[in-house]
């Protein structure tokens, strides 16, 4: 237990009232812990258990929630049980009136979100990904930026917020670009430098390259998504039109979560398809998800055009 209590309280410490991965037991670092995970999305603590725990583990991880300070002790504590089909939430306190099962504001590196923290796969932040978010608000400047798969925008979001001077959001999912457009208006950032289109990509081609050419795109689609996208065969198809949507030295962030495919696959995919762009630097993990092997955690890779 104690390293769990060594993660919690780096965690805790390290960015105050932002959210953060406290425990990542899914990486492997910690053996025994590997189907435990705790989210921390203020004012809300989620301990995520995949299988089976014993009471004993629950209650010693309440109990040291309980006694933490209380500018660091969170507000609800609640255990979701994401191996039941049934009564997979529990509520361990709620010493305010926030309903962890409803849409949460939350922060991270000073930009706010909407959530649903208790919801398994789109809670509306892959809090794994804000590296990628932070190279992103920190290489915007003055761009015009194309972010495909957007989900809820977080990468426009980011890039606004960075000085870009216009974000093309696409995504085939209506309801996620609602979200993004409120998480714009949430860091009050101006409308009319953001566009939102819920298009299918693959048939919309012609309507990017009108609204370019761009200088970052950001590309992060799902690994396996039936009827939308599957990596192995559906990347290339995006790669190929890179070419034609950018500018001379732009620059592309290729993200991917799949435990089964590596950097290399990418880096593969972009020599054979659009051989413009070169390799520049994978952009780190954040610290707070550890992995025994960082090829079988997510991907960011940043590559350039060449002029």
């Amino acid at each position: 237990m104690q390293v769990i209590f060594d993660s919690i309280s780096t965690q805790l410490a390290s960015a105050p009232g932002e959210v953060r991965r406290l425990f990542h037991g899914r990486g492997r670092c910690f053996p025994g812990c590997e189907q435990l995970v705790i989210d921390l999305l203020p004012p809300v603590a989620i301990i995520r258990l995949f299988t089976e725990h014993p009471p004993e583990l629950i209650e010693q991880l309440n109990q040291y929630f309980q006694q933490l300070d209380n500018e660091l002790k969170p507000d609800v504590l609640v255990v979701q049980h994401r191996y039941r089909r049934e009564n997979c939430i529990e509520v361990l306190w709620n010493n305010s009136d926030v309903d962890p099962e409803q849409l949460l504001q939350v922060e991270e590196l000073g930009l706010r979100y909407q959530v649903r923290p208790l919801k398994n796969q789109n809670s509306g932040l892959f809090l794994d990904m804000r590296e990628g978010r932070r190279w992103t608000k920190e290489h915007s400047k003055g761009k015009s930026v194309l972010n495909l798969f957007a989900y809820t925008c977080g990468f426009s979001v980011a890039a606004i917020a960075g000085g870009a001077e216009r974000v093309v959001n696409l995504d085939m999912s209506r309801g996620a670009l609602n979200t993004g457009r409120e998480n714009h208006r949430l860091n009050q950032h101006p409308m009319e430098r953001v566009k939102f289109l819920s298009h299918d990509l693959f048939r919309s081609w012609g309507k990017l390259k009108r609204e370019g050419p761009y200088d970052l795109v950001v590309i992060d689609p799902p690994s396996f998504q039936k009827g939308s996208f599957v990596a192995t065969s559906d990347y290339r198809k995006v790669l190929r039109r890179l070419p034609e949507l950018t500018k001379d030295l732009a620059e592309v962030l290729l993200c991917l979560n799949s435990p089964q495919l590596d950097s290399d696959f990418l880096i593969g995919l972009v020599e054979e398809n659009c051989p413009e762009f070169v390799f520049i630097e994978r952009i780190a993990n954040p610290e707070d998800f550890p992995d025994q092997d960082e090829e079988q955690a997510l991907k960011v890779l940043l590559f350039r055009k060449a002029q």
